[in-house]
């Protein structure tokens, strides 16, 4: 049986609102058409109040750190929220599977169909393989600048790739955790491990210290490294940014997920941008609140026309795992950006950046992006702070 919905308001693959538009899907989501309200028999449409818009995609998510909710304090900074998870994230198997399978439930009711998922382990391998939402499963690496760990890490999580989910529409790659955590040595590695057009992600620049530890081969970080007992006498700064020592050795051949970018600017996104063309920026506000109590400065994406998506960083670092409440926190504190800018962050930009594009994202006739109503979301500039997302199909 097709579907026939309408709303006060229409996301469509254009990348902008409309009245007056008809959705038709078929029992599974399939999208079939979008046409004018005046070409049905209003008596044969479903009219709903609020705004339809294809389902979210959740950019950076751990997912297997959900048992770990409320157990870190907020606005710590980076480094000791670090220490804090390294110190709570091991618990009883169980407990960890059922934070999981909740995270999980949590992420499909809020609408979201697709994820960018950071793993160091396997607890999530099988409910990404029986979930509906699909997984892209960034298997995550770090030597912390050791060479002499370079080899271990490697042998480590050779077998957690190889147990991450690939069933169904899943993906897997392998991919660094930060400038400040892989040496050049692995960084080689991972290059040589992904195909060209994969999907790889890194944490990037999400506190001061970061970009310090390679300017001036000073701060916060050799205290850190000092407190796991690690030498960074072999360590040599480079004078730049954390950003061009990714750059130096990331492949362009892929993809690129940058993450979180709360102190990147103007420049280094043109920088990215300039080196490879495939480059793609999550943003996860309320970690970056939660964590620093800052925001990335959005008005220098624009700038650069920058392709952002969203993500919700993990339960140990946010409130809930919602793409929408990203959206809401960014237009409270950036209002100067349209709703429009943000539901493509939300949706198509998202789906680029892990390749699933083809499938989701859109309302484009014969993909399956999940049909999201945003309930009494009837004008583009209203408050969203009542507005929470329903998923129809």
């Amino acid at each position: 049986m097709n579907h026939k919905f309408t709303a006060d308001w229409m996301f469509l693959s254009d990348g902008k609102l409309y009245k007056d538009k008809v959705l038709i899907a078929d029992g599974e989501g399939t999208i079939l058409s979008v046409d004018g309200l005046q070409e049905h028999d209003p008596a044969s449409v479903q009219t709903l109040r609020g705004t339809l818009c294809p389902g979210f995609v959740n950019a950076h998510c751990h997912l297997e750190l959900s048992h770990m909710k409320g157990k870190v304090n907020s606005g710590s900074g980076l480094i000791p929220f670090i220490s804090n998870v390294v110190k709570f994230r091991d618990t009883a198997a169980e407990a960890i599977a059922e934070a999981i399978r909740n995270a999980d439930r949590e992420m499909l009711d809020n609408g979201i169909v697709a994820v960018g998922d950071i793993s160091n382990k396997t607890d999530t391998a099988s409910v990404k393989t029986n979930s509906p939402i699909d997984y892209y499963t960034f298997v995550e690496m770090f030597d912390f600048l050791q060479p002499g760990m370079t080899n271990e890490t490697i042998s480590q999580y050779i077998p957690v790739f190889k147990g991450q989910s690939d069933a169904g529409n899943n993906k897997k790659s392998f991919v660094p955790h930060a400038p400040y955590t892989v040496s050049p040595a692995l960084f080689e590695f991972i290059n040589q491990q992904n195909l060209p057009g994969s999907t790889v992600s890194i944490h990037n620049q999400e506190t001061p210290p970061e970009n310090e530890l390679f300017l001036t081969g000073t701060g916060k970080f050799i205290d850190f490294y000092k407190g796991f007992e690690m030498k960074m006498d072999h360590f040599q700064h480079t004078g730049t940014t954390s950003i061009h020592y990714a750059i130096q050795h990331l492949s362009s051949k892929t993809k690129v997920l940058f993450v979180h970018n709360t102190f990147t600017t103007s420049e280094e996104i043109q920088l990215a941008q300039d080196w490879n063309p495939s480059v793609y920026w999550a943003s996860c506000p309320n970690a970056n609140l939660y964590i620093e109590n800052v925001l990335p400065d959005y008005s220098a994406f624009i700038q650069q026309n920058a392709k952002v998506a969203i993500g919700t960083d993990s339960l140990t670092s946010n409130w809930q795992l919602s793409v929408w409440e990203e959206v809401k926190t960014i237009k409270k504190y950036q209002s100067f950006l349209p709703l429009n800018t943000l539901m493509q962050w939300a949706t198509i930009n998202g789906a680029e950046a892990l390749g699933y594009d083809d499938r989701i994202g859109s309302f484009t006739v014969g993909k399956k992006p999940g049909i999201i109503c945003l309930d009494h979301l009837i004008h583009p500039e209203q408050d969203l702070s009542l507005v929470d997302p329903r998923r129809l199909i």
